[in-house]
């Protein structure tokens, strides 16, 4: 009898429900969709029920769609989004319609009151925590504590978004190990809340929820679950992970050593390790792995697929309207205009901080630019080195990973910006590395997921399967002659961006 698996990969935008066989493939997905809220400027919230709702509506898509036997589908995972802190009562009811999501940053007086009592690098270096520190789940707790103190008194447990989530779907109050390392009261070398942060926030220990392995079965549907979702009450559930942690996993980081690249609105650079990675100066962000006893710690650029996006929106109008009129997309218009150019577009750089700095820059008030314009440059010109400065910003984040550890030849891409073969080719160029596409690219996430369940249900012995899952769709070899040109242009690169990151400075003092 085949046996199935049901993944949930609730991220920022929505939940993805994808049904798996106990082999690993993905047979359907389902995509439901959910609004982030901006209530005051730093404030981005959502609502906790409509994760639940989205999770119902996905799940009843996916069975429709797919007809298995339900009787058939024996466990569910779930991937979610970090640094959550949804306030429950004892009851187990929401204190709060819309709770702050990871890229809220409501509590910068928090932070700063903290770090007077508490070393700041001292704190990065137990938790890992490289995000700006306002990001952190505590942070948010204690602006709980001081805006809304008639709602804090009721607290009883403040919870993660897949935690919440598993909580609809069992009963049951829980984390995993994985999910605790964002709170900004956890020892990533203890595997545990550190006591001495905890009582540094002068919250009570009991805010935060236990810690269990990501592979734990938290228990049944419950009968109430089950009747909504349209699943057997016997589909077993597990603890799951943190989107990070989770994706790290669906994208073969399993073993020491072991990077990805995951390009996207934003985009970032994992690395598997048994230590965490850890530098005061560039702030690695790191997060303990849904493998016992590893951890994936990375660097991003904030603004990638979105910049991206721009240059499409704001300076390709004539390339959107011909594919509106031809049937195609945009951006394959734009791809193939960008291989008219040629490697380094004609001495023109792009910088592509258009959201602001991340810690690999010397301001976070740095903005993008084009560098180098003259008027012998085209819009093929332009495209091309959008593609480049996306590309060129992700090497300095790999360069300082590597000061930091052993990295392997070869660095897989997944997410959207992976499917263009003009795109890989300049990674591989900008790089010098061996870039490898396979057949899971946007599904790294819910891949985890649905492997973290199928290790806790029994199905899987062990995590290893992963790499049989993954078929090699493309290897994408750097070409000396390109790695040559974009090595003379990297220098100028870094040196834009310290004056742009001066520039920025200078431009936000000024009032207009």
């Amino acid at each position: 009898m085949q046996e199935y698996i049901i993944a949930y990969d609730l991220g920022t935008g929505g939940n993805k429900a994808s049904l798996y066989n106990q082999d690993g493939e993905c047979l359907a997905s389902t995509f439901v969709a959910y609004a982030t809220f901006y209530p005051q400027p730093g404030w981005h919230e959502q609502h906790p029920s409509d994760w639940w709702d989205a999770v119902i509506k996905s799940t009843k898509q996916l069975l429709a769609a797919t007809g298995v036997e339900k009787q058939n589908i024996v466990c569910c995972g779930i991937s979610g989004h970090s640094l959550g802190s949804v306030p429950l009562d004892k009851q187990g009811n929401l204190l709060r319609e819309g709770t702050p999501i990871w890229s809220d940053a409501r509590a910068v007086e928090q932070a700063q009151h903290f770090f007077k009592n508490v070393a700041e690098e001292q704190w990065y270096y137990t938790t890992g925590n490289g995000f700006p520190a306002p990001l952190y789940t505590v942070f948010k707790i204690l602006w709980y504590r001081d805006h809304e103190p008639q709602m804090f008194s009721k607290i009883d447990k403040v919870i993660g978004t897949k935690d919440y989530i598993n909580y609809k779907l069992t009963g049951r109050i829980a984390t995993d190990y994985s999910y605790a390392s964002g709170t900004g009261v956890y020892d990533l070398l203890k595997w545990d809340y550190s006591d001495q942060l905890i009582q540094a926030s002068q919250l009570p220990q009991s805010l935060f929820p236990e810690i269990v392995p990501s592979t734990q079965i938290l228990g049944e549907l419950t009968s109430e679950a089950a009747q909504i979702l349209g699943l057997p009450q016997s589909v077993k559930v597990v603890a799951g992970g943190v989107d990070n942690s989770c994706m790290a996993l669906g994208a073969r980081n399993i073993e020491d050593g072991r990077v990805y690249n995951s390009l996207g609105s934003s985009s970032w650079i994992p690395v598997c390790s048994s230590r965490p990675l850890l530098d005061a100066r560039t702030r690695p962000y790191v997060f303990t792995h849904v493998i016992p006893g590893l951890f994936t710690s990375a660097l991003s650029i904030f603004s990638s697929g979105t910049s991206f996006q721009w240059v499409r929106d704001q300076l390709c109008q004539n390339l959107v309207a011909q594919a509106a009129n031809e049937g195609k997309n945009a951006y394959d218009l734009m791809f193939s205009l960008a291989a008219q150019s040629p490697v380094g577009a004609h001495k023109l750089l792009f910088n592509p901080c258009l959201g602001g700095g991340t810690s690999l820059d010397d301001s976070l008030h740095i903005r993008g630019a084009f560098l180098g314009l003259d008027l012998g440059h085209t819009q093929a010109d332009l495209i091309r080195a959008a593609m480049e400065g996306i590309a060129m910003g992700l090497r300095l984040a790999l360069d300082e990973l590597r000061k930091l550890t052993r990295l392997d030849d070869q660095l897989l891409v997944v997410g959207g910006g992976s499917q263009n073969a003009l795109w890989r080719q300049i990674y591989a160029d900008v790089y010098n590395m061996e870039i490898i596409k396979t057949n899971i690219d946007q599904q790294a996430a819910a891949l985890g997921a649905a492997a973290v369940a199928a290790v806790g249900a029994g199905l899987w012995p062990d995590f290893s399967r992963i790499d049989r899952i993954h078929q090699i769709e493309s290897i994408t070899q750097p070409i000396p002659e390109h790695t040559k040109i974009y090595e003379q242009l990297l220098p100028v690169f870094i040196q834009a961006g310290a004056y742009q990151s001066k520039l920025g400075d200078m431009l936000t003092k000024i009032q207009i």
